[in-house]
């Protein structure tokens, strides 16, 4: 068996609790690592039960877990372009009991939606990566850089999303505030009924990352919704209403 055949050793990974305990996530300690962006798009999707979910860059499988556990009557899909990543987080929802409604897929978002031999989701989520080419950022270390970097870009990215959700369906995108505008354009064709989230490190700071939903064929006008804050300056590690969050005690509506 060759070095790059051989299975990652057990010391590669760490293994965290997310919302309160509830959930356990091995994820590698040396990539890309799941934090508050994943808390937040998994917090942020209202799925009704009986209902599909795709996560497309899925990663060790962060958001599904946590989604999971918020929403017990969804089904669950990952879409992870590195299968070592796509079997983590298979292995992920074993872990919490959750294999029966999550399945990890290996496949690519530049590619046809076609290829997954999958209908039309209910809602579509994603954390993208947040660059699209090497100049936009020191370079990452390699084991992120495909969590970093989409060298194809921003835009096929979301038609890809657009292709992969139902008429009147949702997608919901955490990504970096000044990306709003990009984001914004590559749905409006095809989306309307846009409501957006900023999100605040602290309240007298410019927002660094937004939440945005959108629905396919909606016609409502854009809805720019209160902010969330994630730290004051008491000392604290988060506000309440962000640790709330964190522990799977509130979620982020749209209204």
């Amino acid at each position: 068996m060759g070095q790059a055949d051989q299975a990652p050793s057990v010391n590669a990974f760490s293994r965290d609790r997310l919302l309160g305990g509830r959930v356990l996530l091995d994820q590698p300690k040396g990539g890309y690592r799941a934090g508050m962006d994943a808390a937040l798009l998994a917090a942020a999707c209202p799925a009704a039960p009986g209902e599909r979910v795709l996560d497309v860059g899925s990663g060790a499988g962060a958001v599904l877990v946590q989604l999971a556990a918020r929403r017990p009557e969804v089904q669950l899909t990952g879409l992870e372009r590195e299968p070592a990543l796509a079997a983590l987080s298979q292995a992920n929802a074993a872990l919490n009991g959750m294999e029966g409604r999550l399945e990890a897929l290996t496949g690519d978002a530049f590619r046809p939606f076609t290829a997954l031999e999958r209908a039309p989701f209910d809602w579509v989520l994603t954390n993208p990566p947040f660059f699209d080419g090497e100049a936009a950022i020191r370079g990452p270390a390699p084991a992120r850089r495909s969590a970093w970097i989409a060298d194809e870009g921003l835009r096929p990215w979301l038609a890809f999303m657009l292709k992969a959700v139902k008429q009147n369906g949702r997608l919901v995108i955490v990504h970096r505030a000044d990306r709003l505008g990009d984001i914004l354009s590559g749905l409006a064709e095809k989306c309307g009924s846009f409501a957006v989230r900023p999100v605040h490190a602290y309240a007298d700071e410019p927002a660094k990352r937004v939440l945005v939903l959108a629905i396919k064929s909606g016609k409502a006008p854009l809805r720019l919704l209160p902010p969330l804050v994630l730290h004051d300056r008491s000392g604290g590690k988060h506000t309440p209403e962000a640790e709330a969050i964190l522990r799977g005690e509130a979620a982020l509506g749209w209204d």
